[in-house]
Order: structure tokens, then sequence, then C-alpha cells
């Protein structure tokens, strides 16, 4: 969907739009439009001609009111967000256009109810940039830039939005009480200080019980909480009797971030989805787990969602990918992952089903990706293969990403969140002999293998083609 595609909108929306909707209002008259950052606040600006102003325009005026440099203008991108989508838009759409398409963007890419769609409602959001690489972060000088990029980060780790280990999620909750306190506090009001703020403000909601509801109340009164207390401040003591020199605010900012990266999701997009469950049980009984995955300009990271850990982290060069369309009423859209794995003691090639309407919008994230990493290394894309985007593909068509003619790096297993979790996964194992594609199904701790053609092959065979990647799309994918 283009931005001047005029012809393609529904009806007005109804009256009585939140604030957050004053982004779709009139096409002709200036207009008041909100542009929010992460965490509430936002921009203020007064558009002429709301109706046909771009991103690339908006953009001008936001890093004009931010005191963003020029040398950080690539930094930051416009998003189209609300609880059920969230869309990084590219620089030639129209966000007023696109606000008045939000419905049929939500039938299209999510599963959510005919109620809670007309009930949604976007957001005009400014936030970092899917494509901006992580190794150019801190070379940042600028406070107010620097800031941005920290009120996101430390939004998503309180969220559990990235999964980290309690030493990561301590140290970088002690941070923010140094950044939002100062250091130098004594003991008592440090502690007086933290409990006037609350941990919520600072540690992750799942671990400082901030859900809500009585057993959260009851459990904050017990001793997790106060232990919790105790090591948060002891871990800011630290901070502060660091050096004979105190820390600028912008040293604590690079380090929050510098800790931030060492979480490989870091500065993904995410999109929600669900996989099988293992089996359990004589009867066979599973279900769906729902997940989160992650896709940045690195690899693929799919997370539970309620365990909050990543249950498989996957770089691109470990991976082959391909989405499939549903072939009949109730099936779903399906982004497929190929990886190397092991089953007893034989190297196999498993498959992981992700089901998600999101799933083309996956696709063709992982296929940018692939690209701009070939671009930034200087390699031809002849030396990578690819898929070909959802926009530029028919239906049904497979593309995919490999490299070189022997199997790729096994993925390392530890005892952190942050690692993968293969062996919790119900995937398809299948391995190729030259002759036959043969499947392996894990159920009830065991196997049984069976001759099976179609999309195990297709995979197969595309991880050994070479073929030329697509010209280079600007966006996350088209829709």
């Amino acid at each position: 969907m283009e931005g001047d595609e005029c012809g393609r909108f529904p009806p007005e929306p109804s009256e009585g739009k939140s604030q957050r909707g004053s982004v779709a209002s009139s096409v002709t008259r200036a207009q008041d439009v909100l542009v929010y950052l992460v965490g509430d606040s936002a921009v203020h600006l007064c558009v002429e001609g709301v109706g046909c102003v771009s991103v690339q325009e908006l953009g001008h005026s936001v890093r004009e009111a931010l005191h963003i440099p020029d040398s950080a203008m690539d930094v930051f991108a416009f998003w189209l967000c609300s609880p059920l989508l969230e869309l990084q838009l590219k620089p030639k759409h129209q966000p007023y256009k696109l606000c008045r398409q939000w419905q049929d963007l939500l039938y299209r890419f999510t599963e959510a109810s005919e109620e809670d769609i007309s009930q949604d409602e976007p957001s005009l959001q400014y936030r970092r940039n899917v494509f901006y690489p992580k190794s150019k972060e801190l070379q940042i000088e600028d406070e107010g830039v620097l800031r941005l990029l920290y009120d996101e980060a430390r939004v998503n780790i309180l969220a559990g939005r990235f999964p980290c280990d309690p030493e990561t999620w301590m140290g970088l909750g002690a941070l923010s009480f140094a950044l939002e306190l100062g250091i130098g506090l004594d003991d008592q009001k440090a502690t007086a200080a933290l409990r006037e703020k609350k941990l919520i403000s600072f540690l992750p909601v799942h671990v400082s019980g901030g859900g809500g509801g009585l057993f959260s109340t009851l459990r904050g009164k017990g001793g997790r909480q106060a232990g919790l207390e105790l090591n948060l401040l002891e871990e800011y003591r630290k901070i502060s009797t660091s050096g004979s020199t105190p820390l600028e605010p912008t040293q604590h900012l690079r380090q929050y971030l510098s800790s931030c990266h060492s979480l490989p999701y870091y500065g993904c997009a995410f999109f929600s989805g669900e996989i099988d469950k293992p089996a359990q049980g004589i009867l066979y009984r599973a279900g769906r787990k729902a997940v989160n995955v992650g896709i940045s300009l690195e690899g693929v990271y799919v997370m539970d969602v309620k365990e909050k850990h990543v249950l498989l982290g996957l770089r691109f060069s470990e991976l082959s990918w391909d989405h499939s369309y549903p072939e009949g009423e109730g099936d779903s859209h399906i982004l497929w992952l190929e990886f190397d794995g092991e089953e007893a003691g034989t190297p196999v090639n498993k498959l992981l089903k992700i089901y998600s309407k999101q799933a083309e919008l996956m696709s063709g994230l992982i296929e940018f990706c692939v690209e701009l990493r070939s671009a930034a290394e200087g390699g031809t894309t002849t030396e990578t293969d690819g898929a070909v985007g959802p926009s530029h593909q028919p239906a049904g068509q497979a593309g995919g990403s490999g490299e070189g003619n022997g199997r790729r790096g096994k993925l390392r297993r530890q005892n952190s969140v942050v690692c993968s979790r293969v062996h919790t996964l119900n995937t398809i194992s299948y391995v190729d002999n030259g002759y036959a594609v043969i499947v392996k199904w894990k159920r009830l701790g065991s196997t049984t293998a069976q001759p099976q053609s179609g999309r195990p092959h297709k995979f197969t065979e595309r991880a050994r083609r070479k073929k030329r990647l697509s010209s280079v799309a600007t966006i996350t994918t088209e829709f």
C-alpha cells in the first residue's frame, strides 16, 4: 500500500477520538499532531495539510523540536503502534492515510476480534530505527539522543520484552536509579527514595511483582521484595563509589546501552505468534504457546511470552526461512525456520513452525536484513541465499538464506534466559540422504521416521542454491 493510493480508504472513523488519534483528523487545514516518544511524552506539532504530509517531512519537524543533530537523523524512525500491531514506516509513507487504513491492516496482520479491531487506535511514535546498527550507537555524543535510546531500552527491560538474567536486570536497575536520583545518596535517603519510587520503576514487572492483584500485594510484603531492595541498593552503592571522579550522565547512559547491547535482541522489531507445545501424556495432548519473535540486523529470536526466556536464537548464517500462506479454511500463515540440530548423535535439519498472521511481515524483514548485512559487509548478493519479499513474489513461492556449502555451526546452549532451549521445542527433524528426505516427528519422547516430500525437500534444495537477492526495499515490508 503506497501513500498516494487515495481510492482504498475505509469510511471516516467515528467521532470522539482520544488524544492519541489526533493524527487522523482533518486533511485540509492546519492540525495539531502529537508524535509520541517512548514513555508517553509527546512532541506537539502544528501541521498544514496533514492528510498528505509524509514521514520524511514530519521527521524534519520532530528533529528540530527535539534538537536532534543531523548526524543522528537515521537513529530514529516513525512507527504506527497500538496494543495489536506495530509497524515501522518508511520515509514516503503518509501517516494520516495509514491511520485511515488501520482496521484493514489489523484484519490482515492480527487475529484480533472484530470488537477489538473496531476499538483499536494507533498512535504515531518516534522510536529507534530497526535498521540502525548497534555499533554506531555508542559513537553518539549527543546526550539528548542517548537519553531517547535509554528511555526506550528501559521500557523494554521493565516490560520484560528483553529477557535478561538477574545480574543484568539488577545492574540496569541500579543504573536507572543513579540516572534518576543522582549518585552519592546515603543509605537512608537512597532507601526512602526507592520505596517512594517502588521497585517497579527499576526492575522488570515480572520480577518486582508489579502486575497488580492480591497475590502481588501480599508477595510485596515478604522477604523477596526486601531482598530485591537490598540488592538494588547494593548495586547502586557500587556505582556511587566506583572511581574517584563521579561519572557524567552521558557515561551512565552509555553504560546502560552497552549492557543492553549484550542482549542479542536489542534493536529488534517484535511480532506475535504461536508455536506448537511439545506433546505430553499418553493421550498426546498438546496445544500452542504464545511467543514473541524479534528480528534485527543480526538474526531471529523466538521468546516465550509467559516465561520470559529465549526458546530459539539464530543468526542469519544459521538459518533458512520460508513463509507459507493458508491452504484452506482454518489454516494459518506460517513462518518456517530451518536450522541444524542433532538427534541421537545424528546431524539433522530441524524445522520450527511459527503460526502468525504476521509471518509475511517477518519474512519480508528477514529478507531485507540479510540484504543489508550483505551490502554492509561488502559482499555480493550472489554469495548469500535469500527470499523474494512478499511484495515481489507470487503467493506460495519460497526463498531463503544460508551460507556456504557446509553445515552451519552448532548453537551454543547455556543456562541463561538469553540462550536457546532447542530441546524444549516441538520441531520437525529431517535428514537428506541424497535420495529421499526422512522426517522424524518428536512424539511422546520417541521418533518415528517416514518418507516426506514437499516442504523439507524444498528447504534442502534452497540451502544449496545460490541466487541473486532482489532489489533492496526501504521498509520492513510492503503492505
